[in-house]
């Protein structure tokens, strides 16, 4: 970090300094994956299934952000997709490696920070988002929507998964963030807020994600939101 502000990435840099250190804390939560974490199956979104299943997506280059273990990734690489799936985390990308390995599907696994990479512009045709928007802090909410217009194609789709506010107790106030100095394990949205956020975007379909037993095909979790866009 720079002893001297005069970029606005310098003052995002220094919020970021305020807050965890991610990559070390996403290795950690990774290191034993037999922890009883919800989203540590091997199997895709229900929500992003259903996309599909209807038509409303269909096979072309996506940017998966915040892949983790790389259940979303794989499931599209199976689908004829052309997929570069981002993550933090060295711990979680060597999992997600393994899993592609073991069903023979070619993903490109990149290790960074999405607020630090160089995108190719406006050349995805989906962006899906399963878990990684509630971790980002205020101050870098502005950089992930200029990374959706950037990188998106004209008429691309944008989907999310996120942390419902109620669902979670998780309606922090932004400004709580810094006085805390800490997210508290994610930030939760209400409705109104989605809806503020993403105004910008057509909005196709929001709603709360099935609740799947598993074990099953898909993963689904009821204090979720499940968006779908088009920009």
């Amino acid at each position: 970090m720079t002893n001297i502000v005069t970029k606005n990435e310098h003052v995002y840099d220094m919020l970021d300094s305020l807050l965890r250190d991610e990559g070390a804390f996403w290795n950690s939560f990774y290191e034993d994956r037999n922890k009883k974490i919800p989203f540590f199956v091997d199997a895709p979104d229900e929500n992003l299934v259903n996309y599909l299943e209807r038509g409303i997506i269909k096979p072309g280059r996506v940017l998966e952000l915040g892949c983790g273990p790389g259940r979303n990734a794989i499931y599209l690489a199976e689908l004829g997709f052309e997929v570069d799936a981002v993550d933090l985390s060295s711990e979680g990308l060597q999992w997600a490696r393994e899993r592609a390995d073991e069903k023979a599907v070619k993903v490109n696994f990149i290790q960074g920070n999405i607020f630090k990479m160089d995108f190719p512009q406006h050349a995805y045709d989906l962006i899906y988002d399963s878990g990684c928007f509630h971790h980002v802090p205020p101050h870098r909410r502005v950089s992930y929507l200029d990374l959706l217009n950037n990188c998106l194609k004209s008429s691309g789709h944008f989907a999310i998964t996120c942390f419902d506010a109620e669902g979670m107790g998780l309606n922090i106030p932004d400004e709580e963030v810094y006085r805390e100095r800490s997210m508290q394990g994610g930030l939760g949205y209400t409705l109104e807020k989605m809806h503020e956020v993403f105004s910008e975007f057509e909005e196709l379909e929001l709603r709360k994600m099935k609740d799947i037993q598993q074990p099953a095909d898909t993963f689904g979790v009821p204090f979720l939101w499940a968006g779908l866009y088009k920009k």
